[in-house]
C-alpha cells in the first residue's frame, strides 16, 4: 500500500502537468477576470479592515507562479496606494505601507496618494521621504494624487492651535518636493479636496507651485470640482467639522 507521502508526490506531479483551462483563455479575458477580483474602489492603506477587505483577494497570488505574475500587475498597477497611513491604529506606525512592500511590488505601483490634513499639529515621524520608505523603487508610478482635507492657515478657527502660521504648509511642501524628487517617473499630480477647501488657499497654492516647478502636469480630482478656470463658490468650515479637525 502506498504511503501518504507517496500519494502527495503523485498528486503534485499530476497537478503540475495538468494544463490549466484558465490560461487557455485569451489574455484580455484573463486580465478582465483579474480586474474583477483585485480592483478596489477606494485607496489602499494600512487599515484593520484589510484582513477581510484585501487579504482574501490576494489568495489568487498563491495559485501558481504564472498567475502571481499576471495578477500582481493588475493589483499593484491599477489600484491607488496611500503613502502615509491615516487609520488611527497605524497613524504613528514607523513603517508605512510602501515600506512594507517587497521591492518588486513597489516597482509595479502606478498610482500613489498623499493625504493632507491628518496630524497637522504634530505630523508622525514616519511621514518623511527617507530612503527607508522605498520611494525610489516606485519606478512605474505615473500619477500622484494629493487630497487636501483642510488648510489650517485658511480659517481663523485654527488660530491658537497652529504651531506657527506656516508650519504645516512648509511641512507639506517639503513632503511633496521629496516625493517628486525621488520618483521622477511621476508625470502628473491630481489635486482634490473637501468642499470647504479653496483652490487659492495658502497650502494648496504652495503645492500647486511646487508641482509646476517640478514641471508635472496638473490634474483635478472629481470630488471638489476644481478646474483650470475661475474657482466656484468657496465653502466654509463649520464649527463641528473644525473641532473634529483640531482633534486629529
Amino acid at each position: 500500500m502506498a504511503s501518504p507521502d507517496a500519494f502527495l508526490v503523485a498528486s503534485d506531479t499530476i497537478l503540475t502537468h495538468r494544463p490549466s483551462l484558465f490560461f487557455r483563455l485569451p489574455y484580455e479575458l484573463r486580465m478582465r477576470i483579474y480586474e474583477i477580483v483585485l480592483l478596489v474602489p477606494d485607496t489602499i492603506d494600512l487599515d484593520p479592515t484589510n484582513t477581510r477587505r484585501i487579504a482574501p483577494r490576494l489568495n489568487i497570488f498563491l495559485v501558481c507562479k504564472r498567475m502571481h505574475e499576471e495578477a500582481l500587475r493588475i493589483f499593484y498597477g491599477s489600484n491607488t496606494f496611500r503613502l502615509y497611513p491615516i487609520s488611527p491604529r497605524f497613524f504613528h506606525d514607523k513603517r508605512p505601507l510602501l515600506a512594507r512592500l517587497p521591492t518588486r511590488y513597489r516597482a509595479a505601483i502606478t498610482k500613489l496618494e498623499l493625504r493632507i490634513g491628518p496630524g497637522w499639529t504634530a505630523p508622525p515621524r514616519s511621514w518623511n521621504t527617507s530612503p527607508s520608505l522605498g520611494l525610489a523603487d516606485a519606478t512605474a508610478t505615473r500619477l500622484l494624487k494629493i487630497f487636501v482635507e483642510f488648510d489650517p492657515c485658511s480659517h481663523d478657527v485654527f488660530r491658537g492651535f497652529r504651531v506657527t502660521d506656516e508650519f504645516y504648509t512648509l511641512f507639506c511642501q517639503s513632503l511633496t518636493r521629496g516625493i517628486l524628487h525621488q520618483i521622477p517617473s511621476i508625470e502628473a499630480v491630481q489635486f482634490d479636496a473637501w468642499i470647504a477647501v479653496s483652490k487659492h488657499a495658502p497650502l494648496v497654492s504652495v503645492l500647486l507651485t511646487e508641482v509646476r516647478v517640478a514641471k508635472k502636469e496638473i490634474r483635478w480630482g472629481p470630488l471638489r470640482g476644481w478646474n483650470d478656470g475661475a474657482e466656484e463658490t468657496i465653502g466654509s468650515v463649520g464649527l463641528e467639522d473644525a473641532m473634529a479637525m483640531i482633534s486629529l
